[in-house]
């Protein structure tokens, strides 16, 4: 049996360093917070009205303080070399609409709403505290949507799983999914990175094709051009390859009705649905033909992330760009208005951000130094600061607390966004 095949994990780990006192020790947790109805925030109650003010630590969960982040995270760039850590467990987190997952060492526990079959545990129960889906195995990297989930593993193949409407699972049929499914499709090389939404998804392959499949509806987000539209009801349940890309991708990122590419270079291309100025492009044109975003053409871009309506972008150099709609305060310029094309945050100026993460309206960044920032919608807590009103213009520091004082300093490694809710890794010394 392996040794994290039971939940919750019984064994709580810790290390030391040869170089340090032996007192030294690191402790991986997972926080989570906002409001958690359906379980997504994993602490362990069906409280209907549940609302958590700041991070919460899930106390059932334990992991291997010998982690490191996944290599394959949805829109980023895969690190270059084997770097520090090569050859320890990886690891990862994702938000979907109304559920969660965390995936270390190849196994995936996931939680929260299970209508559609979302957790791919076999059901559509809902679930409160982390739970092992044993369906999953070698996995490299999971990516939740709105009803579905889709998981990449170390073979090179993809699975998906939930609703299956629109075509979002990739099976040819529009039938849901209550366990992880192979998506047959008519690539030749193994995949390399995914990404998913609310109802579309992509695929990239170690060649650098992108393959779509999902929601389109006529605005172009599959990217896929004339007559190669959907084939029932706006959606798509054919995997089929972005022809138009004139360039190999690296990385993708799903938005509500767009999609963003990301070459080796660290070039932005972009398609689909643009009335919020979400291709960045200075209008309101979208269309279903990928196009590089021209102002950035200059700045080497290693991290996107798509929202609803708006994106994020993280240069080599540390800074964040954001534009598209603003409604909601998720762009970080200290106001409500839509943004034209991507303009760097200044208030993120001082900081070197190394990870950036959006939710359907609102946005984080993880800096350096391991603090983390959100900004954007507040209604349901997820930006995790007591007293914010609901519309959080810029970006603010989340403190992280917790009755474990004797654990000492933290640092965030990861942040992960769904519709209420918000989860983050964070490595505890002391």
């Amino acid at each position: 049996m392996n040794k994290y095949s039971r939940f919750p994990f019984r064994r709580l780990y810790s290390s030391s360093s040869s170089t340090q006192a032996q007192t030294q020790t690191q402790t991986l947790q997972l926080f989570s917070w906002g409001r958690g109805d359906s379980g997504q925030l994993g602490c362990g109650t069906s409280n209907s009205a549940q609302i958590k003010l700041y991070p919460s630590r899930l106390p059932t969960l334990f992991l291997p303080p010998s982690s490191r982040l996944s290599s394959s995270i949805s829109g980023r760039l895969p690190i270059s070399g084997a770097g520090a850590g090569a050859g320890s467990p990886e690891i990862g987190i994702s938000c979907g609409l109304f559920h969660s997952a965390v995936y270390v060492e190849g196994r995936c526990w996931i939680w929260g709403k299970g209508d559609g079959g979302r957790l791919g545990l076999g059901n559509e129960d809902c679930v409160y505290v982390p739970c092992l889906n044993k369906n999953l195995m070698n996995v490299k990297c999971v990516a939740l949507g709105g009803l579905h989930s889709v998981c990449l593993d170390s073979l090179g193949q993809v699975f998906t799983w939930g609703y299956g409407g629109f075509g979002a699972l990739g099976h040819s049929v529009y039938t849901r999914e209550l366990i992880p499914r192979l998506v047959e499709g008519p690539w030749d090389k193994p995949m390399c990175h995914i990404s998913t939404s609310g109802t579309h998804t992509a695929a990239i392959t170690e060649s650098g094709e992108l393959y779509t499949w999902g929601r389109d509806e006529g605005e172009g987000r599959l990217g896929l051009g004339p007559n190669r539209g959907p084939d029932q009801a706006g959606g798509l349940s054919i995997p089929s390859k972005v022809k138009a890309l004139p360039v190999p991708l690296a990385a993708v990122s799903c938005g509500g009705f767009f999609t963003m590419g990301l070459t080796e270079e660290g070039e932005i291309w972009n398609w689909g649905a643009n009335s919020n100025y979400e291709l960045g492009r200075g209008d309101k044109i979208g269309g279903w033909k990928p196009q590089p975003i021209a102002s950035l053409k200059d700045i080497r871009i290693i991290q996107i992330a798509s929202g609803g309506y708006h994106s994020l972008a993280l240069s080599d150099e540390g800074k964040v760009f954001s534009w598209g709609h603003g409604g909601h305060g998720q762009l970080g310029h200290s106001s409500i208005q839509n943004q034209k094309i991507p303009l760097a945050i200044e208030l993120l100026a001082d900081q070197r951000v190394v990870y950036i993460a959006c939710g359907g309206s609102s946005s984080a960044a993880v800096t350096d130094t391991g603090k983390l920032y959100m900004w954007g919608n507040s209604k349901d807590q997820q930006l995790g600061v007591p007293g914010l009103r609901d519309v959080q213009t810029s970006p603010v520091e989340v403190k992280f607390l917790s009755e474990d004082d004797e654990l000492g300093n933290y640092k965030v490694l990861a942040v992960a966004i769904g519709a209420s809710h918000a989860m983050s890794l964070v490595s505890r010394s002391a």
